[in-house]
């Protein structure tokens, strides 16, 4: 193990370093470690995963001065270890007999040969390089929400969220476009909860894009309305505005150039969707949560043989609604489309539907949807359309 060490902290500084994995795991410790070479602004570190259950993903960074105890933390938890660089590779096994490291003598000659440099192109994945992102962390909006600290570096814990909040960012920029070019913008997040994806709409069009901006922030739970209130204030955004109110009462009074949305839970997605629809929005992106709805009440012999398994049950009747949703945008005159918004190991939430307003309502594409739900639903299609 000392010797797996010394090879990790020497790849480390002479930047050849590609990946350490840990893996057969013992007792109820994670299902695999896999950390990286990582750079950001000039400092190295690993980046270090955690498999957790429930396909979820913890993560942490680590400096130079860390990476031993990191080491000696996770040795007795896993049976095998392998080290990825450039130069080559080492494996430790650990088995009844006792530990067997193989490939170090020949990778260690190479790590300190003196005509070895560091290969930092080939072997950090610097983030600047890795994305180019439309965030850097230190925008004031990400401090004050508590995604990045004072000094502008993202939490470790909130790694994921940024991710996520750039790649809606990315999204909105692909259909900056179909936005008119010099009014002011009006842009919805209905069911906006914390509303980060409200701050990062508003930044990036007002500061990036220099536009005007008209945001409108609508949920039911009053205290978070206010503090997203407050912190509109504190941050100067004097276009953003939030009320408590269902969603259902959005005011009808302005058309929105854009509709959003993050994880609406259930039927709040289709009513956010209607909602959007009925007040013209020209643009929708929307980040649906849980389906349960057609679980609950999906009827359709020719599928039996899938929905009765519960498992399989959900993990179609996912599917099926978020098609069903895009179907429903369709008839009523909308160009769709669903996409991956991150890596589903960040969130399994993570299906992106994009509508963009190109016709009017297409009444032969209403019948077909209103077949779809007699197919799956029967007697139920009215109750669930009278749900969303």
């Amino acid at each position: 193990m000392a010797d797996l060490k010394e090879l990790v902290l020497l790849s480390f500084r002479k930047e050849t370093l590609k990946k350490i994995i840990f893996s057969r795991p013992v007792g109820n410790s994670p299902e695999k470690i896999s950390a990286r070479l990582c750079a950001h602004r000039g400092q190295k570190f690993l980046s270090a995963e955690y498999s957790l259950p429930g396909n979820t993903v913890s993560q942490k960074n680590l400096r130079e001065g860390e990476i031993g105890s990191f080491i000696d933390e996770n040795s007795e938890s896993y049976k095998q270890i392998n080290l990825l660089t450039t130069l080559g590779d080492a494996e430790l096994k650990i088995g009844k007999k006792g530990a067997v490291l193989l490939g170090a003598d020949k990778l260690y000659r190479k790590l300190t040969d003196k005509n070895v440099r560091p290969a930092f192109e080939s072997a950090i994945e610097s983030l600047e390089k890795e994305k180019k992102r439309m965030l850097r962390g230190d925008e004031p909006f990400l401090i004050s929400l508590g995604i990045s600290d004072k000094s502008g570096r993202v939490h470790d814990k909130r790694q994921a969220k940024f991710r996520q909040i750039n790649k809606f960012l990315e999204y909105v920029d692909e259909v900056y476009g179909e936005l008119p070019e010099e009014s002011e913008l009006n842009v919805y997040d209905l069911c906006c909860g914390k509303s980060y994806l409200s701050f990062a709409v508003y930044h990036y069009l007002t500061v990036i894009k220099g536009r005007r901006v008209n945001m409108l922030g609508i949920d039911l739970k009053r205290d978070v309305m206010e503090f997203c209130g407050k912190k509109a204030s504190e941050l100067g955004f004097s276009g953003m505005r939030f009320i408590t109110d269902d969603i259902n009462n959005t005011p009808k009074d302005v058309v929105p150039d854009m509709v959003i949305s993050l994880h609406a839970c259930d039927v709040a997605t289709d009513i956010v969707l209607d909602s959007a629809v009925r007040l013209g929005a020209k643009v929708i992106l929307s980040t649906p949560c849980c389906h349960r709805e057609l679980s609950s009440k999906i009827s359709t012999p020719a599928l039996s043989f899938v929905t009765k398994y519960p498992k399989l049950r959900r993990s179609l009747c996912d599917s099926l609604t978020d098609a069903l949703r895009l179907e429903r945008l369709a008839a009523f005159g909308y160009e769709v489309s669903a996409t991956e918004l991150v890596d589903p190991e960040d969130t399994p939430k993570n299906t992106l539907l994009r509508a963009i307003k190109r016709k009017s309502k297409n009444e032969s594409l209403a019948e077909e949807y209103a077949k779809l739900l007699d197919f799956l639903l029967g007697d139920s299609a009215k109750d669930y359309i009278g749900k969303i």
